[in-house]
């Protein structure tokens, strides 16, 4: 039977909530334009570079780019879609406003629309009609990066409570991994519409999950796709061989591309 992970409003408050890695600038002058480069773009997940994949949740990091710090709210959900600017800030992607779900002075969290295609795509912040620089972007079909905290990956058991090291799963249990980038799914969600069914990721027989660099059995995979209610976040549900070590390094790939290197799972 399948299951789902009942947390995904947690994940998706860790997105909204994520932290500021920079000091918040004190008396930044109001005309200066909000300013950010290339290297200054990263997946917000792990913090990885590009390329990108719609549908995937980004940071960019710079200064002055909103004149405070707003976190998604409830209110600002219209029509189960996400707004497109918050304290005035919008981020365009491929010149249309894209899902926003953070802004501070210093970082800004959005998605990339869901709709956009394979190539160069370019992206700019606008803070009250003053634009900042254009950067292009490389999209392709899928780009996986897995939420990351202190060195382990972001999942949960089967019932939904978040794998720690005093809580962690066993060889034998179905965890949720969350990630990123897993590209479209079927149906897709429109740009920034939260999904609110278990869509699956497109071309699931192009995904693998690795622990300590073996490829774990794809009939083990029971889902991978969108986690409901979370705009930008997937999650696949696995089974863990009865011979997964301890702690195992966990990687994920679609295609060629695959996660980071260096994450761990908690496991007994």
């Amino acid at each position: 039977m399948r299951r789902f992970a009942t947390n995904g409003h947690y994940l998706l408050l860790m997105i909204r909530s994520w932290p500021v890695m920079a000091a918040l600038l004190a008396g930044a002058a109001w005309g200066q334009a909000p300013d950010y480069a290339a290297d200054n773009i990263v997946n917000a997940s792990d913090y990885s570079p590009g390329p990108f994949a719609p549908n995937s949740v980004l940071t960019i990091f710079g200064t002055n780019l909103a004149w405070s710090t707003q976190q998604l709210a409830e209110t600002d959900i219209v029509n189960n879609a996400l707004p497109t600017t918050l304290d005035s800030v919008a981020v365009y992607v491929d010149n249309w406003p894209a899902p926003v779900i953070f802004v501070s002075p210093t970082q800004i969290n959005f998605i990339i629309p869901g709709n956009e295609v394979d190539g160069s795509v370019p992206v700019r912040v606008v803070r009250e009609g003053v634009t900042g620089p254009e950067i292009t972007l490389q999209l392709i079909d899928a780009a996986p990066a897995l939420f990351a905290l202190a060195g382990y990956t972001i999942a949960a058991h089967a019932d939904g409570t978040l794998l720690t090291p005093d809580a962690p799963a066993n060889a034998g249990d179905v965890v949720v991994v969350y990630a990123t980038g897993l590209g479209k799914t079927q149906p897709n969600p429109a740009p920034g519409v939260i999904p609110l069914t278990p869509d699956r990721v497109a071309g699931p027989g192009a995904l693998a999950v690795y622990l300590n660099g073996a490829a774990i059995d794809p009939g083990l995979i029971f889902y991978a796709g969108v986690t409901p209610y979370s705009a930008g976040l997937y999650q696949i549900n696995l089974f863990l061989p009865g011979d997964t070590p301890t702690n195992p390094e966990i990687r994920v790939s679609v295609g060629t591309q695959m996660s980071l290197a260096g994450l761990l799972l908690n496991v007994q």
